[in-house]
């Protein structure tokens, strides 16, 4: 009698329905946006440098080019597969720990981002490079030891030059151009200090110079007394430093105040406004490389820094158009391969040809290293960094740089 009950009553809800249906209009699928068009689809693109702790003035300046990258994207209401969509930024914090960022690397892959930006850090990028690889994720990481494209892996690609460009740029400038005959290496031994240390010495060698002294360090420590004492008594030409400004700063200050006359050489991450504000008067005469043309000299770098100064309410620092170039170079080779997977876009990403604000000819070799590789060497005069010489990359000649190491 209970069964007979409820099956008249399902069917009298069931009719009911109907003849609601029938007289009602049918509502917009959950897929579609309010005028019947199909509303956007996310993609999210995953990003992974320090936020916090002493590197975090690199990773937020290298967030900002990034965000710049995907709200100009998202302006440009891009569609893929004949669908429109909406890229959409995850970052996170790996604080410049190798541990943290694998870690972030699983995250990244369960949440199923399409590619990744970053990590900043070849020490992060390495190990989180494996994870990402297996996961068939491409990365374009700030990283530039050599070692992170040469794991063989086809999802590395880079934002900037290789330890094995700027440290052999360097060397060879040195010994040629500041006349350099003793030179003395410092490293932090990350991957990144440790990496260019290498690739420098390999070239002063290869140039004719001598490596009177090879010392290390960590990138925490900030008192280098010992170190410089021990520099000091063999009166070397310069002195080149691999590892960060946290460092890099504090060692300017006390190789002054030894007496110590050879300057400090140093890569981009150096060739920084906190390294200027850390270093004080100090810093004057300090020499580093960064990849790539002064920003000024850059082929769209005016109109990005004065559209980064009017976002982000500051100045360019070193990074930001890097990230920026990587993600844009990123969403045009989804966009080429008219798909989001990443099954499908990483081998257009591999061939891509992308004019951006660092170059006008973003393109990867077989391994992922950037094809056009100039070097800028700066030099603190006056408080202020300012270009000495631009090596490579299809630079116009510059002038001399001065002729001896102690100037």
């Amino acid at each position: 009698m209970q069964v007979t009950k409820l099956t008249t009553i399902s069917f009298a809800v069931a009719a009911a329905l109907a003849v609601s249906a029938c007289g009602k209009k049918e509502e917009p699928a959950a897929e579609q946006a309010a005028g019947g068009a199909p509303a956007a689809e996310t993609v999210k693109i995953g990003f992974a440098a320090p936020l916090t702790g002493p590197q975090a003035h690199y990773g937020e300046e290298y967030k900002n080019g990034v965000t710049l990258a995907i709200e100009d994207a998202n302006a440009e209401k891009p569609t893929i597969g004949g669908k429109p969509v909406t890229f959409e930024l995850d970052a996170q914090d790996d604080q410049a720990d190798p541990k943290t960022a694998t870690q972030l690397a699983q995250k990244f892959v369960d949440d199923k981002v399409v590619g990744i930006i970053g990590h900043f850090n070849s020490g992060c990028a390495i190990p989180a490079s494996k994870i990402y690889s297996d996961a068939g994720i491409p990365m374009i990481a700030m990283a530039t030891s050599p070692v992170f494209t040469a794991q063989g892996f086809k999802n590395t690609f880079r934002s900037m030059t290789s330890d094995t460009q700027q440290g052999s740029v360097m060397g060879k400038f040195v010994v040629d151009t500041l006349k350099a005959k003793k030179v003395v290496i410092v490293d932090d031994r990350t991957a990144y200090g440790q990496g260019l240390a290498d690739e420098f010495e390999k070239a002063v060698k290869a140039a004719g110079g001598e490596v009177v002294k090879r010392e290390f360090t960590n990138d925490k420590a900030t008192d280098f007394a010992a170190i410089l004492t021990s520099i000091k008594g063999v009166s070397p030409d310069v002195v080149f430093y691999g590892g960060a400004d946290a460092q890099s700063a504090p060692m300017a200050k006390q190789m002054k105040r030894l007496g110590l006359k050879a300057p400090l050489i140093s890569g981009e991450m150096t060739k920084t406004p906190t390294f200027l504000q850390l270093a004080g008067k100090e810093a004057e005469g300090s020499i580093a490389s960064l990849a790539g043309l002064p920003l000024d000299q850059m082929p769209k770098g005016k109109d990005y820094e004065a559209r980064y100064k009017a976002r982000f309410k500051m100045d360019v620092a070193t990074y930001s158009p890097y990230g920026y170039d990587a993600t844009r170079a990123l969403i045009q080779a989804m966009k080429d391969a008219n798909s989001s997977d990443p099954k499908a876009y990483m081998p257009v990403l591999a061939k891509i040809k992308y004019s951006g604000v660092t170059s006008s000819n973003w393109t990867y070799d077989d391994k992922g290293d950037l094809k056009d590789g100039g070097i800028t060497v700066y030099k603190v005069e006056g408080g202020q960094w300012k270009v000495m010489q631009t090596i490579g990359g299809g630079a116009a000649p510059a002038a001399p740089a001065a002729a001896s190491a102690a100037q």
